[in-house]
C-alpha cells in the first residue's frame, strides 16, 4: 500500500478556553484553500453554537472516526478532520484508518449564531485535551467557535507551534472519491423519531468486530422502526458490521430524527454500502459505512469510468472553473452554464471528487464544493486497477474484435470481454468473484477506454464570460 507523509501545521492547539462570558471553542486550522487561493490558515468563522453540549457531542463523534480503525485494528489513527465553509454552513469530514467509515457532520445556519460563514476547506487540530474539554461541554453556559486563528493570534506568533506528520495512504484518498459517487446513488429508505431512534441504535453492539464475523446483516422498516432480516429484501438497508455505528451513541441524547439511506435492494442482492444520518438541533451528522467491515471504500471502484476518460478530464477542467463552493451544486444549472449535458457534467463532478473538489449530502441529494487540503491527485495516479488498464494499451494487449466482443492477452491468458446492455463482463477471476460489484476489472476498464478513444466527443459549449455558478435550490 503506497503512502505519502501529510503533514500539519498549527498556530497552537485546538483549545476549550473559559472566559467571563463563557466557554470558547477554538479550533486552529492548517493549511486550505480559499476562493483568494491557498492560505495557510484560514478563517471560517467566529459566533456562537446555539445548541453547545450537541454540537460538542458530535464533533467528538466526528474525531472517535477519524482515530479509529474498525478492522484490523492496530495502532488508532491520527489524520485530523477536516472543514468546510460553504457559506451558509460548516461542514466536518473525517474517515476512518481502515477507510471503511465516512462521518460528516453538517453544523446548519440554525446551529450557528455570529458573523458570516466563510468559504475554504482545511484542516482543524484535534488533540487529546481538545476532547478531554469537549467531552465536559454542559447546555446551561454558552459556547463561542472560532474556526480559524483570529488576527490577534496571526499577528503574535511567527510560525507554526504544532507540528503533526502522519501517514496519509493513497487508498483512504481514494475512499474520499468513493464514498461521493457510491452515495449519489443512495434513497431515504426509513426514518425513525428520537424515541425509536434511540432506542434502536441502542440495541446495536459497540465493538469487538462481532457484527463483520456474522457476515452481512439487514435491517427493514417495520412501521415506527426498523426490524433485522437476515436476508436482503425489497425496502432493507445493508447493516453490515453494525459496531461501526459506535460514534452516533454520543449524540443519542440530542437526537430528533434518524434517517437512512442506501440503494435499491432485491432478493438475493450483495451486500451494499449505506448512510446512517442523527438528526440533532441545527444539526446532521451522517454515518456511511462500506458494504462489509472489512472492505474499505477505497476498492469499490465507483469512479473508475469517469477517470478512464479523457471526455471526463476535459469537462471536469470546464465544470471546475464555475464551482463556487456552493453548498447545493445545481446539475441543471452547470450544464446550462457549461454547455455540457446533465450526464457529462454527473461524471465531470465524478472525476472532480476524485481530487477531493467534490462531496455529496444525501440529506439534500446535492454534491457541495470543497477542497481536500491534500494532494488528492494521487487518488487517480496511483489507483491500482486503472493503472493495469492503462499498462495493458500501452503493451498492445487489448483487440476489438467487433462491436461487442473484445480479447485482452496478459502472459499467456486470453481474456474474453463481452459489452451486454452498455455493461461489460470479462472471463476473468476478478469478475467471476465480484461479477461487476465492485466495478470493471482492469480487462474491461481497457477495453472501455480504447473504444472510447476511439469515438470523437461532441463539443462542449464554452461557458459565457463572467459565469459563475449557483447553488441550486432543494
Amino acid at each position: 500500500m503506497t503512502q505519502a507523509v501529510q503533514a500539519y501545521a498549527y498556530l497552537r492547539p485546538s483549545a476549550v478556553r473559559r472566559e467571563a462570558t463563557g466557554s470558547s471553542l477554538a479550533l486552529e486550522t492548517s493549511g486550505g484553500a480559499t476562493p483568494a487561493g491557498g492560505m495557510a490558515h484560514p478563517s471560517f468563522f467566529s459566533g456562537f453554537l446555539t445548541h453547545p453540549e450537541a454540537a460538542a457531542s458530535a464533533l467528538l463523534a466526528v474525531a472517535d472516526v477519524a482515530a479509529a480503525r474498525y478492522y484490523q485494528q492496530r495502532l488508532p489513527a491520527s489524520l485530523d478532520p477536516v472543514v468546510t465553509g460553504n457559506g451558509d454552513r460548516l461542514r466536518f469530514e473525517s474517515f476512518s484508518g481502515c477507510c471503511g467509515v465516512y462521518a460528516r457532520l453538517d453544523v446548519l445556519t440554525g446551529g450557528l449564531d455570529g458573523d458570516d460563514i466563510g468559504h475554504g476547506t482545511t484542516n482543524v487540530d484535534v488533540n487529546n485535551p481538545l476532547r478531554e474539554s469537549l467531552a465536559r461541554i454542559g447546555s446551561a453556559d454558552p459556547l463561542h467557535l472560532q474556526v480559524g486563528p483570529d488576527e490577534l493570534t496571526v499577528t503574535t506568533f511567527d510560525g507554526p507551534v504544532v507540528e503533526k506528520k502522519v501517514p496519509l495512504p493513497d487508498r483512504w484518498l481514494r475512499g474520499f472519491a468513493e464514498t461521493q459517487v457510491i452515495a449519489a446513488a443512495f434513497d431515504l429508505r426509513a426514518e425513525l423519531d428520537a424515541a425509536e431512534a434511540v432506542r434502536f441504535l441502542r440495541t446495536l453492539p459497540r465493538g469487538g468486530g462481532r457484527g463483520a464475523a456474522r457476515g452481512a446483516q439487514w435491517v427493514v422498516p417495520a412501521g415506527r422502526t426498523l426490524r433485522p432480516t437476515t436476508r436482503p429484501v425489497p425496502g432493507a438497508v445493508c447493516l453490515p458490521g453494525p459496531e461501526r455505528l459506535a460514534a452516533l451513541q454520543r449524540v443519542l441524547r440530542h437526537a430528533v430524527a434518524l434517517r437512512v439511506y442506501g440503494p435499491p435492494a432485491t432478493a438475493g442482492c450483495a451486500p451494499a454500502a449505506a448512510a446512517w444520518e442523527v438528526e440533532l438541533p441545527g444539526m446532521r451528522l451522517t454515518l456511511t459505512l462500506s458494504p462489509d467491515a472489512s472492505r474499505g471504500f477505497s476498492g469499490e471502484g465507483a469512479v473508475l469510468d469517469a477517470l478512464a476518460t479523457d471526455e471526463a478530464a476535459e469537462d471536469a477542467e470546464l465544470v471546475s472553473v464555475l464551482l463556487a463552493w456552493e453548498p447545493r451544486i445545481d446539475l441543471a444549472d452547470l450544464a446550462a452554464q457549461s454547455g455540457l449535458t446533465p450526464e457529462r457534467v454527473r461524471a465531470a463532478l465524478t472525476r472532480l471528487g476524485t481530487a477531493g473538489r467534490i462531496g455529496y449530502d444525501t440529506a439534500e441529494a446535492a454534491y457541495f464544493h470543497r477542497e481536500l487540503p491534500y494532494d488528492a491527485d494521487r487518488a487517480e495516479r496511483h489507483n491500482p486497477r486503472l493503472r493495469g488498464a492503462r499498462a495493458l494499451l500501452d503493451a498492445g494487449a487489448v483487440r476489438l474484435d467487433d462491436d461487442t466482443m473484445a480479447t485482452v492477452t496478459v502472459d499467456d491468458h486470453h481474456h474474453r470481454v463481452r459489452a451486454e446492455g452498455g455493461r461489460l463482463s470479462c472471463t476473468c477471476l476478478w469478475w467471476a468473484k465480484y461479477r461487476g460489484g465492485r466495478g470493471p476489472c482492469k480487462h474491461a476498464l481497457a477495453v472501455r477506454i480504447l473504444r472510447r478513444s476511439a469515438v470523437p466527443a461532441a463539443p462542449a459549449a464554452r461557458p459565457a464570460v463572467g459565469a459563475v455558478a449557483r447553488g441550486g435550490a432543494r
